[in-house]
């Protein structure tokens, strides 16, 4: 029997199915009428730890298909009944007052055993990875504006995985038939805007940092030496380490800030598969990456040590569920970076000083025994570990859902925080029903104000 959730998606999809973008976008909210004073409502919710929720603000039903091909007419033929999500990937303000850019990852994906080996389903191959404006307006988030990211002709970069070999090998949403590789594709994260007015985003399957212009369009992605990529439909820089062609499948860069002077910082979200996967799994140790865009260069590289997986999750003792999802600027050389697993997650500050840079020395080596990721104490073997301090555990928090993906600062006492609710999708052949329907999670895309009890 199909919920009363899905029946209630249903019947809205057949209200707003064919609205233009901007009429859609105005109306489709969730918990408050439409013209409720813009900013959060003030719900009082506290923890004994000092931090509290002030506000939370949920985006409701937009069909994908609707969404996407508003973008772009004729992108998403069937979109299973998957409605708009996954805007969770990165949050940046937009400078007004509840306005904030976002940033969807590579789309509708999950995983389906055949013979015992996992396949990646893409079940709307089409759809287009997007950078979304909302504004929370009361108990709602609304879409106010929209750009789809495509190559310099314009054409759609789409979020299948690049190379054969390297990337998983992506499937319909059966996983019964394989999809063709697409070099343009992007799985895109971390989203900052610059003064200028264009974007900087971070990808998953290079890792790669994709330099985007105001209106969508890729003006070059920055990749590490060594990936040759080729057939891309715009220019394509070997400019970052070679040792980034050792990132986990799945997690390359996922989060991104922009320091006050411009420059950048680019958080690999997992320890590097350095010798193998299974030291990798093992690390505790990610990478941040400094990069200049007046040098189009990485001028620094950190390395950042993780708590015990059961400090960040208690109960969790799978180390590899370590990630780090976010990364803020706070000042000229400090950085929030939110360490997490799906389950739990927890917000630490940090100082990029100039001695800890451990750019083209040893670690950057892929023939370096033991690796960086193989220490299991780097500080006592000589690497300068970034010194950190915890701000919030936000599972301390009542009222943060869990898989926060993205953090910003709106002041000194409070953050923005916005979940990956993944396209409401599951793994596993359930998530579809017999007609080939997404059977939705629930899960839906929150923004949730936190005020601190101190200032960053």
């Amino acid at each position: 029997m199909p919920s009363r959730a899905a029946d209630q998606r249903r019947v809205h999809r057949s209200v707003v199915f064919g609205l233009p973008l901007a009429l859609l976008t105005a109306v489709v909210v969730t918990g408050t009428a439409v013209g409720a004073p813009t900013g959060p409502t003030d719900d009082g919710r506290s923890t004994g730890h000092g931090a509290r929720v002030t506000a939370t603000a949920t985006l409701g039903d937009i069909p994908l298909g609707t969404f996407s091909n508003r973008l772009l007419p004729g992108t998403v033929r069937n979109d299973r009944d998957v409605d708009l999500g996954g805007i969770g990937s990165d949050i940046y303000p937009a400078g007004r007052k509840g306005e904030f850019w976002t940033v969807t990852d590579r789309g509708p994906n999950g995983q389906i055993k055949i013979d015992g080996k996992k396949r990646r389903t893409f079940p709307v191959p089409g759809f287009d990875p997007a950078i979304v404006k909302i504004r929370v307006s009361g108990r709602s988030v609304k879409v106010i504006d929209a750009l789809p990211i495509t190559t310099r002709s314009g054409k759609p970069v789409t979020g299948l995985p690049n190379q054969e070999g390297r990337d998983e090998a992506p499937y319909t949403y059966n996983a019964q038939k394989p999809l063709s590789f697409d070099p343009n594709g992007l799985d895109t994260e971390g989203i900052v805007r610059a003064q200028d007015g264009t974007f900087w985003l971070v990808d998953e399957y290079g890792p790669s940092l994709v330099h985007v212009s105001a209106r969508g369009k890729v003006i070059k992605r920055y990749v590490p030496k060594g990936l040759k990529l080729r057939g891309a439909g715009y220019p394509v820089s070997e400019s970052l380490p070679g040792v980034l062609l050792h990132r986990k499948i799945n997690r390359g860069f996922e989060g991104l800030a922009q320091l006050p002077n411009g420059e950048l910082v680019l958080a690999v979200q997992s320890p590097l598969s350095l010798p193998d996967g299974d030291a990798g799994d093992a690390s505790r140790t990610a990478r941040l990456l400094r990069f200049s865009p007046r040098k189009q260069a990485v001028t620094a590289e950190y390395a950042y040590r993780f708590d015990p997986v059961g400090v960040v999750d208690p109960g969790e003792d799978d180390t590899s569920e370590l990630k780090i999802s976010s990364v803020v600027a706070v000042g000229r050389d400090r950085l929030l970076v939110e360490e997490r697993t799906d389950k739990a997650a927890r917000l630490q500050v940090v100082r990029l000083d100039r001695r800890a840079n451990i750019l083209g020395g040893r670690w950057d080596d892929a023939a370096t025994r033991p690796s960086l990721e193989q220490l299991e104490d780097p500080a006592a073997s000589g690497v300068p570990v970034l010194r950190k301090r915890l701000v919030v555990d936000l599972g301390t928090v009542d009222g943060v859902p869990g898989k926060i993906e993205g953090v910003a600062r709106l002041n000194k006492n409070t953050l923005a925080l916005i979940n990956d609710n993944d396209f409401g999708m599951t793994d596993g052949p359930e998530a579809f029903d017999k007609h080939g329907r997404l059977v939705d999670s629930d899960i839906e895309t929150t923004v949730t104000y936190v005020r601190l009890p101190r200032g960053l």
